[in-house]
């Protein structure tokens, strides 16, 4: 296992193949990728567009692939399935994801923290596969309460959680207020399996300080890596703004190589994020130029607005 572990976090309808390519093509293999959550339901009946998203790129490796739902035997199928057909290296399990449709109308993701007892039950039905890969969680610091954690990363431990990367946040507070790394290196003493730290990691020097508060095992890096697929590189060198346009041109050719040519209007996201922070201090207009970016339909459109910068 690569130490300190780095790796990239599942954000929905972000870590797709085409983002987790353009970082790997940028920073090498010095990472672990999580691919964006897929829906147990999904997989088990057989639904074409969620097993789609389940497909690894050769050069993706090493990558996980995360899974959600509340269902023990069907998240137990699941990762079966998925480890069969696309052979990722770990299978992660979804406790940590905020969003109502998730954690509110069933008790999958963060919801699970309120649930232990069933959290325990999907791990062990999964552990019972014996899939030959490791198996861990994603979660947070509780549903309203930092100090929920403890128990349950316990609880986890015990049923068979082989890594368990946390978000210094609890499911109220969402993405708002600061990452707890604190409350996460208290929670690493009293485990003996590896811990990631997650949250408000957007520099290399934010690793290394959050290793040093937390003590853990390792990062993961979500929001920090949108727009910023350098931040994996073991090299420091200062970004300019052609590299950043050369960026987004290999993003969009890989982006409508995997989508189609309608995939351009699905990169429209990752667009605004090259663009915002320190790396386009100086940059004039920008403000334009972001309400451009979300507006392009085509490539040649795309090629326009970056030839002008």
């Amino acid at each position: 296992m690569l130490k300190p572990i780095i790796a990239l976090a599942p954000m929905a309808d972000y870590t797709d193949r085409p983002f987790c390519l353009l970082c790997r093509e940028i920073s090498g293999t010095d990472f672990v990728i999580y691919r964006e959550m897929v829906s147990s339901v999904a997989i088990v009946r057989d639904n074409e567009k969620t097993l789609s998203m389940c497909e690894i790129d050769r050069r993706e490796h090493p990558v996980i692939i995360q899974i959600f739902g509340d269902d023990p035997s069907v998240m137990a199928r699941a990762a079966k399935i998925i480890v069969e057909r696309f052979q990722p290296d770990g299978i992660d399990i979804n406790m940590g994801c905020p969003v109502p449709k998730v954690a509110q109308k069933t008790k999958s993701g963060a919801a699970l923290m309120k649930y232990p007892d069933l959290a325990v039950e999907i791990v062990r039905a999964i552990k019972n596969e014996n899939l030959g890969v490791p198996l861990s969680v994603k979660t947070r610091l509780g549903w309203s309460n930092d100090g929920e954690i403890f128990d349950f990363a316990k609880r986890l431990e015990k049923a068979g959680v082989e890594l368990i990367a946390i978000h210094g946040r609890t499911k109220v507070q969402g993405y708002s207020g600061e990452s707890n790394w604190q409350r996460i290196g208290e929670v690493k003493k009293i485990l003996g399996i590896p811990v990631v730290a997650n949250g408000d990691i957007h520099s290399k020097e934010d690793i290394e300080k959050c290793l040093s508060i937390t003590g853990a095992d390792g990062v993961m890096i979500g929001r920090g890596a949108l727009g910023n697929p350098w931040i994996f590189a073991k090299s420091s060198e200062s970004i300019g703004l052609k590299q950043i346009v050369k960026t987004i041109i290999r993003h969009a050719e890989l982006h409508i190589e995997h989508y189609g040519d309608r995939g351009i209007v699905t990169l429209r996201k990752h667009l605004v994020w090259y663009f915002n922070g320190d790396r386009t201090q100086g940059v004039s207009g920008i403000k334009k130029l972001r309400a451009e970016l979300v507006r392009i339909s085509n490539l040649d459109e795309l090629n326009a607005i970056l030839s002008s910068l």
